[in-house]
């Protein structure tokens, strides 16, 4: 075990611990409004509310497992495909927003519910919101440091090689998804800097509104810049680690979050809550998260493709290079 394995072990176990608190909270939310013994969340009902928070102890439960298996000899067993996957998801839903996440911790308590501006709970005590701030910091920079020491274990040629080694003979094919995904990013930006076109609720804007706009905005363009980078094969010097990783993250980012607040949006747009609104136009907003999602799936898809072919490519110039020698 070198260096890098053993930062990558104490990471894994380091974000498995710090989102554990985070599990242990949501669990006695659950349990405590069921028994009636604490209040559900401003906005929601009882069963919206249960709901909810079951959704996110299946989701705290899968991050637990995922950073487990980064490290335990297990987790080099199971197939790789499934564990790729919940590893996008994770480092999508945390990494890009680790920044935002540290400073908001900073200035204040963490907003625990999806709905802009408001909080989970009408009584959340600080320390109990400190520890769930504590989790997704803590889980987003584990998975960070643990994820790439993983990959290094198991797929040993994944991100080596740049950007121009596929050859000739590659297809060279418009990657639509960075062209989408540039375009949802751009309506965010605009939003993030005061736009007002499709906001519906400008009373509803907050200054984590505007941050977090800011924040999806800039990795939907980090997104389509890598993965148009990886399937065109342009610049052909650039080695392959860094576009490969700022697509990973970008598009799990597009996926994950547009994901997960796409089902809620359209909640939303069929309820109609009167004590629950969104400040951007509902119809837009479920288009945009339709359209991030989708486009997040497909980088990931062209980005594992452009890999394989590379793989495919580099492996056969090696056999005729032996041959010839």
């Amino acid at each position: 075990m070198d260096r890098w394995d053993r930062v990558g072990r104490v990471a894994a176990y380091g974000a498995a611990l710090a989102l554990t608190p985070y599990l242990l909270i949501k669990v006695s939310w659950v349990v405590g409004s069921l028994l009636g013994l604490l209040p559900v969340g401003t906005g929601f009902g009882m069963a919206e509310w249960v709901v909810l928070n079951s959704a996110t102890i299946g989701m705290a439960g899968i991050g637990i497992a995922v950073a487990l298996a980064l490290v335990r000899p297990w987790g080099m067993r199971i197939p790789g495909a499934p564990l790729a996957f919940c590893a996008w998801v994770g480092t999508g839903f945390l990494v890009p927003v680790l920044p935002y996440a540290v400073l908001s911790s900073l200035l204040g308590p963490p907003d625990g519910n999806p709905k802009s501006g408001r909080n989970a709970g009408s009584s959340m005590p600080v320390w109990e919101a400190a520890l769930v701030q504590i989790g997704f910091v803590g889980m987003g920079l584990g998975l960070a440091i643990a994820l790439p020491t993983y990959l290094r274990r198991r797929w040993p040629d994944a991100f080596a090689g740049r950007l121009g080694d596929r050859g000739e003979g590659s297809p060279r094919a418009l990657p639509w998804m960075a062209v989408v995904g540039a375009a949802v990013g751009l309506i965010w930006l605009y939003w993030a800097v005061g736009g007002t076109a499709g906001v519906a609720h400008r009373g509803e804007r907050d200054l984590a509104w505007y941050a977090l706009s800011g924040v999806f905005g800039l990795w939907a363009f980090v997104a389509s810049a890598a993965t148009w980078a990886v399937v065109r094969g342009r610049p052909a010097r650039v080695p392959r680690w860094g576009p490969m990783v700022l697509g990973w993250l970008g598009s799990g980012s597009l996926f994950a979050w547009s994901g997960w607040k796409l089902p809620f949006t359209l909640y939303l747009a069929v309820a109609q809550p009167a004590d629950a609104a969104l400040p951007e136009n509902l119809a837009l907003a479920a288009v945009l998260h339709l359209a991030a999602v989708g486009a997040g799936a497909a980088m990931l898809r062209a980005l594992v493709r452009t890999r394989l072919m590379s793989s495919k490519s580099w492996s056969i110039l090696s056999r005729v290079r032996r041959s010839t020698d």
